[in-house]
This record gives structure tokens, C-alpha cells and sequence, in this order.
């Protein structure tokens, strides 16, 4: 069984290195099938697990990698400020209630979750204040666009290490993509798999599939890793957590890059961020 390696890293700005293939919790609830997952995922390698406060299972994650035998320096995990908790008190309070549901004295990654307009800054300052302490070794945002990140650089004493954006074949994000590597910023994908028909509905995915032998997953999770962006695909079924891990078997050609490339439709699953970076009321469901 084909495994991931805890050293297939990406370096971040401040010199930390970061899995670049994780795992993603969203919509995990169920703490017996998030266990079942969870098993799964570590054994076939995985050790960026990536939560929420919004997910509402970080304390599903602390217990399992508090049973797991796991040592703490094998494993790295990312959690985010929600929208409800910026500002600084705020966020400091919210990480605190985060670390003790996670059982960890440190964090690896704490990112904003979404740009919010107010409090802006003070949310940043909170997170280089925990930075500076210690207790995270990198902060980062998600789901910022260029001018989100333009705003905050005019403030920040530390650059963001990552920017967590929603990105797959059908909203490629090469333009924002481009930046972030000129800032040095790394850029990982939530939803790299898309949501809804994206993997049945493209004939090509299955055809170049064919090609290599893998399955349309396989072929759009290598797809990003070739062109430099970090995953953190989601599944509770154990054969698509197997299978979502085999990708290291083969290579795309160029010419299935960018035939990839071209199904880029500009179509999101979720929110734009400029939606939640105006908005004032609590949720954005």
C-alpha cells in the first residue's frame, strides 16, 4: 500500500516545514466515523490534519491524536479564528479555547478564517502576539484575495506563511496563485476535489485517468501538486482516503496540465470573500 511521507514538505516563510498532502476534517460531526477516518488517514501516512473552530470537531482531533501514539513532532495540525471571534481579545481567547479542545501546548498553523472588514487589524495582532510567544509556529489566513492581503501588509509585522483558498479545476485561482508566490506566501487548497458533479461531470478528468491508470480524483489531486499547491483533501470513506493518498506513483505530462488547466470556469462552491469581508451578521451559510 503506497504511503504518504511526513517529509514530503513545503518550506514556509519563516522556515517552517509543512506537509504539503493533509487532511481535512470539514463536516467530520460524528466522533466514532471522524475516529474511523482519522485511523485510516494515518495509516496511509497522513499528518497535517486540518480543523476549525467552526468545524466543531477539534476536540474529536485532540482525543484521537491524544490515543494515537503519535509523537507530537510527527504530526502537524492547522486550526482557524472564526468570523465571530476576530478582534484581539477575541482571537486570543479563541485560540486558548481551541489549543485545550485540541490537547496541545503548541499549534503549528493558525489562520484567519475569512476576511473580515472590522476588527481587522486587531485579529492579526493577536495572532503575531501567540506567534511571537511561541505557541504557534506560523499564522496565515484563508480565503484572502490580493487586496485582503495588500490591506494587511500595511499593518503587519509578520507575513502571512499560507493563504487556504478555495481551488480546483473548475476555479483554478492562477491569478491569485501568481501572487502569493511573489509574496512568498504559500497557497493550499480547501475543496481541491471541487463539491457536487465537478469529478463525473468532466469527461476529460476520466480520460486522462485512463491514461495514467488512476481515478479522476487522483489525476486533479496530482494536477495541484504539480503546479505547486498544497492539498488538504476531505473523505470519511476509507477507500477514498486510500485513494486520495496514491498519487505519488506517477506524473502528468504537461500537455494533461494544462488540458486541465483549461476547465477553469471561474465557479466557486462556497462564498466570494469580499461576501464575508462586508458582511456583518454572524453566519454566511
Amino acid at each position: 500500500m503506497e504511503k504518504l511521507s511526513f517529509d514530503d514538505t513545503i518550506q514556509l516563510n519563516n522556515g517552517v516545514k509543512m506537509p504539503r498532502h493533509g487532511f481535512g476534517v470539514y463536516k467530520l460531526a460524528d466522533e466514532a466515523r471522524f475516529r474511523t477516518s482519522l485511523e485510516v488517514a494515518t495509516e496511509v501516512g497522513y499528518r497535517l490534519f486540518d480543523t476549525a473552530m467552526f468545524y466543531h470537531n477539534e476536540a474529536y482531533l485532540g482525543n484521537f491524536l491524544a490515543s494515537s501514539g503519535l509523537k507530537r513532532d510527527d504530526y502537524f495540525v492547522t486550526t482557524k479564528v472564526w468570523n465571530t471571534d476576530q478582534g484581539y481579545d477575541e482571537t486570543l481567547r479563541a485560540f486558548e479555547t481551541s489549543l485545550k479542545k485540541l490537547q496541545l501546548d503548541w499549534l503549528d498553523l493558525y489562520l484567519v478564517h475569512w476576511p473580515k472588514k472590522e476588527p481587522f487589524f486587531d485579529t492579526w495582532r493577536a495572532m503575531e502576539r501567540l506567534y511571537d510567544e511561541g505557541l504557534i509556529r506560523a499564522i496565515g489566513v484563508s480565503n484572502f484575495e490580493a487586496h485582503h492581503l495588500d490591506r494587511l501588509m500595511t499593518e503587519a509585522n509578520v507575513l502571512p506563511a499560507v493563504d487556504q483558498l478555495e481551488t480546483h479545476p473548475h476555479f483554478s485561482n492562477r491569478v491569485l496563485h501568481r501572487y502569493l508566490e511573489e509574496l512568498h506566501i504559500a497557497h493550499q487548497a480547501w475543496s481541491p476535489l471541487g463539491r457536487g458533479p465537478l469529478l463525473t461531470s468532466e469527461p476529460l478528468l476520466q480520460e486522462i485517468g485512463d491514461k495514467y491508470g488512476k481515478t479522476p480524483a487522483q489525476i486533479v489531486l496530482r494536477w495541484h501538486l504539480q503546479n505547486s499547491v498544497a492539498i488538504i483533501p476531505k473523505s470519511e470513506t476509507p477507500e477514498r482516503i486510500r485513494e486520495n493518498a496514491a498519487i505519488y506513483d506517477f506524473a502528468l505530462a504537461d500537455q494533461d496540465l494544462r488540458a486541465i488547466d483549461r476547465l477553469n470556469r471561474g465557479e466557486r462552491v462556497s462564498n466570494a470573500p469580499d461576501v464575508i469581508y462586508v458582511r456583518t451578521e454572524p453566519d454566511f451559510q
